[in-house]
């Protein structure tokens, strides 16, 4: 591909997701507003809840990488969402020390019960693309996680 197809895909891709993001982060606000809380508070909520839903519930340190906050700013927002009863911590692992953040079910009913009009609008779009299709977009997607990653890696200032 000659080097201005590159930059012009590169163009249409990074709007995209920048839309795409915009759309989630307009999704999330109102997914508090719904819940009368914080967006970082439900941004938090939703982090933890797909966290369980694959399998790899997060840790205090993971989430505020998730969601980017300090770790003292991530044990406020998890003393307010467990205050509320939105959240627990756990020692489910064999190094007590470790903590697991997990939803309570009073939180979920509502979070699925308002994301669940974008699982139908996603399940109308899944149906009208070929499975091979999807696949080759969750690769991309998988490659696009990956190249952000090392990214991030390689721009992060460090103390001379």
């Amino acid at each position: 591909m000659e080097p201005e197809e590159v930059f012009a895909h590169r163009v249409r891709l990074l709007g995209g997701l920048r839309t795409f993001g915009a759309g989630y982060t307009e999704l999330t606000t109102e997914f508090a507003q719904s819940l009368g809380l914080r967006s970082t508070d439900a941004n938090a909520i939703v982090e933890i809840m797909y966290a369980e839903d694959l399998g790899v519930p997060l840790t205090p340190a993971r989430l505020a990488e998730r969601i980017g906050l300090t770790s003292g700013a991530t044990a406020q927002l998890l003393n307010r969402l467990e205050d509320a009863g939105h959240v627990t911590r756990t020692r489910e692992q064999a190094d007590r020390r470790k903590v697991t953040l997990r939803t309570s079910p009073e939180i979920v009913k509502p979070a699925v019960a308002f994301f669940a009009t974008l699982g139908e609008h996603l399940d109308e779009l899944v149906r009208r693309h070929d499975a091979a299709d999807l696949d080759l977009v969750a690769a991309f997607l998988d490659e696009l996680t990956g190249t952000m990653a090392a990214a991030i890696e390689q721009s992060r200032v460090r103390p001379s």
